[in-house]
Order: C-alpha cells, then structure tokens, then sequence
C-alpha cells in the first residue's frame, strides 16, 4: 500500500467524501439543474462516489446514519440514490435497498418501487445525491407514502442550500441530514450569500 493510499484511508470519512466531492464533483460552467434552472456550476456527486475512497467514505457515513435513525430500509428516486442505498448495504447497515422509479413499470411485476419487498413496519430512509429543489426527493416519498410506507429521515451527500433541505423537511415531517453543503464543497462559489 503506498503512503498516500494510507493517509487517506486514515481520514475521517466525512473528511475524505468532502475532499472527493472537491476534486472529482465539482464541474464549473453552465448547466441546467434537474429543476429547469440554470447554475455555473454543478456537483455530479456521482463522479466522486462511484470511485474507491469516494464509496468508501459515502458507504460509513450512510450506515451510520441509518443505524442512528433505525432504518430497515435504504433509497430514493432511481439514479441519485442508486449508489447511496448500495453504500449503505457495503457500510454494514442491515437494511434493505429499495430503488423508486419515476413512474410505474409497465411490464414484469409493474412495480414503482424496485427491489426487496417493503414490508409495513419498514423504517424508510430516503437519500438523495445533490438537492436543490427537493423535487426528486419529494416524489419519492410521495411514492413510498402511497404504498403505505413511514420515513424516518432523508440523508443527502450535498445541500445546494436552495430551500430544498426545508421543503423535503416539511414534506416529510422528518429530519433532514446533508453530509455535506455547497458552501464547503465550493466556497469560493459567485452565488454564495453571506
């Protein structure tokens, strides 16, 4: 193993996951957000998470939170919190990982909600990758709330500090948890207040 792959693997993991989503997350210059609106800049958490050190820190942060909130149940809104709900099985948490679809599937098993079966007494924990809005998340737990199924919280790997983390709050009458903001992702960001 060299130096580096020991130091870093020394790093506290909300540490490390900061400095991931720093160096591999963060893409400066025009985008257009899930919501329609247009940024500088964009945090594709995916770039850093679905990489070793990345999933390593996101894969303890995400069991530990489970495990504080007693989930029996890790996801959300299919691809953004795809790779989140596996970390939580690869952190340990013993829980399921569930995947919402956007709409229902029209063939197979005509499921919206993809993988182990949820179960009443399921404690659901919804994650997301980036909120901006809290659209995505919202959806997905107005799908989980359909089928009967109770939130014990929402965890996001980063809150663009948008309003989203208080409407998915509100919406969800649970609390809301953001491993990291966008103010320490990108500090130096042209639209940061204050």
């Amino acid at each position: 193993m060299s130096l580096v792959a020991t130091r870093i693997d020394r790093l506290p993991a909300r540490a490390l996951l900061l400095g991931e989503l720093r160096t591999h997350a963060l893409v400066i210059g025009e985008v257009v957000l899930t919501s329609g609106a247009r940024a500088q800049y964009i945090v594709d958490a995916k770039r850093a998470i679905l990489l070793p050190a990345g999933f390593r820190a996101l894969a303890d942060l995400v069991a530990e939170q489970a495990r504080a909130w007693g989930a029996t149940a890790v996801g959300g809104m299919t691809m953004g919190a795809d790779p989140i709900a596996c970390a939580a099985l690869a952190g340990g948490a013993e829980v399921k990982a569930f995947f919402v679809r956007k709409e229902v599937k029209e063939h197979g098993l005509a499921r919206r909600i993809e993988g182990p079966l949820l179960e009443s007494g399921d404690r659901c924990m919804l994650v997301e990758d980036v909120v901006t809005t809290g659209g995505s998340t919202i959806r997905a737990l107005e799908a989980l709330r359909e089928e009967g199924h109770e939130v014990c919280g929402v965890l996001a790997i980063c809150d663009r500090l948008a309003g989203g983390a208080e409407r998915i709050e509100q919406a969800a009458c649970a609390p809301f948890v953001a491993l990291t903001t966008i103010d320490e992702v990108y500090p130096e960001r042209p639209d940061r207040v204050g």
